[in-house]
């Protein structure tokens, strides 16, 4: 198993849930309004200075599911562009 986290500009948010159901991802946790800051994404505090927030989504799945969620991810971000999505990949030990 792998976990795969997103974490993506809050705007997006229909366009991310939209795209896992059509890549068959039916299972997810998702955290609401989250801040921080990116390189690329830029900053989102939730201020006057730095407004608006992130979503984040943590997805167990497969090892074997990987390359297929990530393409879909990568396809999003080509249709997004500057609206800002990252996925990040780590072994997950356990589901209990």
């Amino acid at each position: 198993m792998k976990m795969l986290m997103l974490v993506y500009n809050e705007a997006i948010d229909e366009e991310v849930m939209e795209m896992l159901t059509s890549c068959g991802v039916d299972n997810y946790t998702r955290i609401n309004g989250i801040l921080g800051k990116g390189q690329t994404s830029g900053t989102h505090l939730g201020t006057d200075i730095w407004p608006g927030h992130n979503n984040s989504l943590l997805l167990a799945i497969p090892a074997d599911k990987v390359p297929h969620a990530r393409a879909c991810i990568q396809t999003l971000r080509k249709t997004l562009g500057a609206e800002g999505i990252k996925a990040f990949v780590w072994n997950l030990e356990a589901v209990t």
